[in-house]
């Protein structure tokens, strides 16, 4: 159970502006501005003389500054994306406000004598505003539509990871085995094992809910670190100090058990006199703490993958829930490896 606390680097396919270069976002943003066009020029006429060289005129200026605007941000969203969030948002709105000032300049100087009226300072000033106003809320559309996708994604790629550790070989058969070993000398026992593994493969098949709390991740981890101790017995020890306040706290579901299962699989499982598995949780006003720690074998490897997976999608579901207010840590050592995961205590934190 080996790990690093760096976040995974954001790559330009997440960057939150869509491909303006593609023909559906830009139909999208064609019709919208059309629309917008058409409200405008409604607002100035009356509808039995409707201005239809307004339209046309109105309809050409806003196109223009709609398609010179979708074209820079395509060209320049490799750059962008490379940039943090905050430069990256500032900067494609700078672009917005410059492309539309150019060509309000240009069509002040082609279009003086229009049906626009007079084109000064203050339609200037105006074509701005508008466009800082629109721009802002194409922007945030935007984040939004990145945010959703990226959480959506986050959440299939955990009943995925989920699903498949649940059905490794090594835990599927083992379990097996031990059942069958139980059914004639214990039978109750062994079937209290068959409904903890269905449990847990229903668990992993559930839509994920973030309405879960502390107290359902926690009997998840009861239940496999049970199936377990079929196999392991006495080799595995669990020593459990959880807040009674912390388990009423809002917890997005399969946080937890893939945290537990690393310190089985990654340090118990490979120590032949077995260890103590510590889970430990509490909260304060402000956030609720879980650790979990296990011993360390001398012959780990450094930077296994298998554990790696599980803990770079934690991190990114962390991030989408909770954008940025929760966190997971791991400090390895050379005896006792430890993560510890932070969540804001208050529910309405989640998005």
């Amino acid at each position: 159970m080996n790990g690093d606390n760096g976040n995974p680097a954001q790559t330009p396919g997440e960057f939150f502006i869509p491909d303006l270069c593609a023909t559906r976002p830009v139909l999208l943003m064609f019709i919208l501005s059309e629309l917008l066009v058409v409200v405008y020029v409604l607002g100035g006429s009356r509808l039995p003389a409707f201005d239809w060289d307004t339209l046309a005129l109105a309809s050409l200026f806003v196109q223009w500054i709609m398609l010179l605007c979708a074209g820079l941000l395509c060209a320049s969203r490799p750059l962008l994306a490379r940039l943090s969030l905050p430069v990256g948002v500032m900067l494609s709105f700078l672009i917005i406000l410059l492309v539309t000032a150019l060509s309000s300049l240009v069509a002040a100087f082609f279009l003086a004598d229009s049906a626009f009226g007079p084109l000064d300072g203050w339609w200037l000033l105006r074509n701005l505003l508008v466009a800082a106003v629109f721009g802002g809320i194409a922007l945030r559309y935007f984040y939004l539509q990145q945010q959703l996708r990226a959480r959506e994604q986050a959440e299939l790629t955990a009943r995925i990871e989920s699903l498949r550790s649940r059905i490794r070989p090594h835990f599927l058969f083992n379990t097996m085995n031990s059942i069958a070993s139980l059914i004639s000398t214990r039978p109750e026992q062994a079937e209290r094992a068959v409904e903890d593994l269905s449990e847990l493969f229903r668990a992993s098949l559930v839509e994920n809910d973030d309405g879960g709390t502390l107290a359902d991740e926690l009997r998840l981890c009861r239940l496999y670190l049970g199936i377990e101790q079929l196999r392991l017995g006495d080799r595995m020890r669990v020593d459990w100090s959880v807040d009674e306040q912390a388990e009423a706290c809002a917890l997005p579901s399969l946080l937890l058990q893939p945290l537990v299962e690393n310190a089985v699989y990654h340090g118990v499982a490979r120590l032949p006199e077995g260890g103590t598995i510590g889970i430990r949780a509490h909260c304060d006003e402000q956030q609720v703490q879980v650790e979990i720690s296990n011993p360390v074998p001398g012959t780990q490897p450094v930077g296994g993958n298998g554990h790696q997976i599980a803990l770079d999608n934690i991190r990114q579901r962390l991030q989408v829930i909770y954008r940025g207010g929760a966190s997971l840590e791991v400090y390895p050592g050379d005896s006792e490896h430890r993560v510890v995961l932070r969540v804001p205590m208050a529910e309405e934190a989640m998005a």
